[in-house]
């Protein structure tokens, strides 16, 4: 095998390795098959490779199994019968370097991020609002802008909706888009949002990005998991707002890196679907853009999903490699979806892709990768190389070992609500029913005012001077800087 070519996925039909040179493992991927094809399996070979080769890994652990990667493998039966067939593979039962997450912090590390890097875009989707209501909120981040107000978790942006509501000439030429009416909507849509939990996910410490890139020791990539078992059912938005919002920050943050040996980061987005379901098209369009400029910063992004046609076709094109596991065909759709996928394919005169997609039996697929030079290989009929760590999931003593030994441990799991726009619209409020309630209304001229002017006649001469200007400057000191992203540079969003 060459060595340009160490990123092997199996074997074709007469033994040989099939691979990619790993340079080109940025070019994103799809791994596609129809339920219990070996999909799973295949992500987890994936990541095992992506380890080894020292690159980080961040997946969705959709059906709680894939979190085997934690725990050294013990092949038996077939899977010990295919390894043997791959007498050129360099096969080692090992555990790999995994940290597990979990938005909720119960089977993992609390994941989160602030409504202020979400922004409104995302947070619009995640809330699923009207075009009226969507104004009503980019009005609101405005007003937190402006007003440097730091919007970090649920009851931040509640108390601004209804301190926007009481006082609507904060909203200066906006009023227009905010009502009361709007206001009230995306309080209800919050308030759905606190009834499912989700209010876990928005709040301090936020990830930071360099804790899921480091490598290890021994020149591994770490394998971080995010538990979406539960999630992907119960919240399918939450999940597809999150995997969003990392790619966009990944795409902000990250600097550009041109045509390098590897990749920094593999992103594996399984139940892909979930990404694109009833997403507004000016989401999809930044979403489509992010996908195909990400890869010159480092970052290799693979869905996985049933059917290709669960994706767009803007993003289609810009997948190098693609593994397609067996597929169904019953009804007349089924199948004009099926010959779309063999179609897909550069041929191979050796087989017909068409029906080697009915006849592939689990662990098999139809591999394309991409040529050195950057073009679309042959498709090859491909036994997919067992992983080396479990395949199954972890027990619950394991998962807690895991967490015990984790390099995360006691960076996340404690969550800290700091001032920020909820705190400081309390002060105000607390500070203008002072003011009115001062007996003197002539000496309440300015906030802190009227305080000042009593406690400066009380003090006189020049300590109560002193006193009034210490007073007006605690009253008018300007809060932190409002940071938040709006899928990246790509709609202008500032940063930290």
């Amino acid at each position: 095998m060459p060595a340009t070519n160490p990123f092997i996925f199996g074997a074709d039909p007469a033994g040989q390795p099939v691979a990619q040179a790993l340079r080109m493992t940025n070019r994103h991927g799809l791994i596609a098959g129809a339920t219990g094809t070996g999909k799973t399996v295949t992500l987890q070979r994936l990541a095992e490779a992506f380890s080894d080769a020292g690159v980080a890994v961040f997946a969705a652990d959709v059906k709680g199994d894939l979190c085997g990667l934690g725990a050294s493998g013990n092949p038996q039966g077939k899977v010990a019968e295919r390894i043997a067939s791959m007498p050129w593979l360099a096969h080692q039962p090992q555990a790999y370097p995994v940290t597990l997450w979990d938005i909720n912090g119960q089977s993992g590390h609390p994941l989160r991020t602030t409504l202020s890097e979400l922004g409104p875009l995302l947070l619009g989707n995640l809330l699923e609002l009207s075009d009226s209501q969507q104004a009503a909120l980019y009005a609101a981040f405005k007003v937190a802008d402006r007003e440097a107000l730091l919007l970090l978790d649920l009851k931040d942006l509640k108390a601004l909706l209804n301190h926007l509501s009481a006082h609507p000439a904060l909203l200066g030429e906006d009023s227009a888009l905010f009502t009361n009416a709007s206001a009230q909507a995306l309080l209800r849509r919050l308030a759905t949002l606190e009834q499912q939990g989700v209010e876990a996910l928005f709040g301090e410490p936020a990830l930071q990005l360099e804790d899921i890139l480091r490598t290890e020791a021994d020149g591994r990539g770490r394998i971080h998991l995010l538990d979406a078992s539960r999630l992907v059912h119960e919240a399918p938005k939450v999940y597809a707002t999150f995997l969003l919002w990392l790619l966009a920050e990944l795409f902000e943050q990250l600097p550009e890196r041109g045509d390098a040996d590897k990749p920094l980061l593999a992103l594996f987005f399984d139940e892909a679907h979930l990404l694109f379901a009833d997403t507004p098209q000016v989401l999809q369009e930044r979403l489509q853009q992010v996908v195909r400029l990400i890869r010159s910063k480092g970052v290799g992004v693979y869905f996985v999903t049933q059917s290709p046609a669960d994706l767009p076709d803007e993003v289609l094109a810009q997948l190098g490699l693609r593994i397609q596991h067996g597929l169904r065909a019953f009804t007349t759709k089924e199948q004009k979806s099926l010959r779309a996928v063999a179609d897909g394919f550069r041929p191979n005169p050796a087989f017909d892709s068409l029906t080697v997609l009915t006849e592939l039996g689990i662990g098999e697929a139809l591999v394309s990768t991409l040529e050195e030079k950057g073009t679309p290989a042959m498709v090859q009929r491909v036994a997919i190389a067992p992983p080396q760590s479990r395949i199954g999931p972890l027990t619950a003593a394991e998962r807690a070992q895991l967490l015990a030994q984790s390099p995360q441990r006691g960076r996340y799991d404690k969550a800290i609500d700091r001032e920020s726009a909820y705190e400081l619209l309390l002060a105000r409020t607390a500070a203008a029913t002072a003011t009115v309630t001062t007996p003197d209304p002539a000496k309440t001229t300015s906030a802190g005012g009227g305080f000042a002017e009593m406690a400066g006649d009380l003090l006189g001469g020049l300590a109560g001077q002193a006193m009034k200007s210490a007073v007006r400057q605690a009253a008018n000191q300007i809060g932190r800087e409002l940071v938040r992203g709006l899928l990246g540079s790509l709609l202008g969003g500032k940063r930290r």
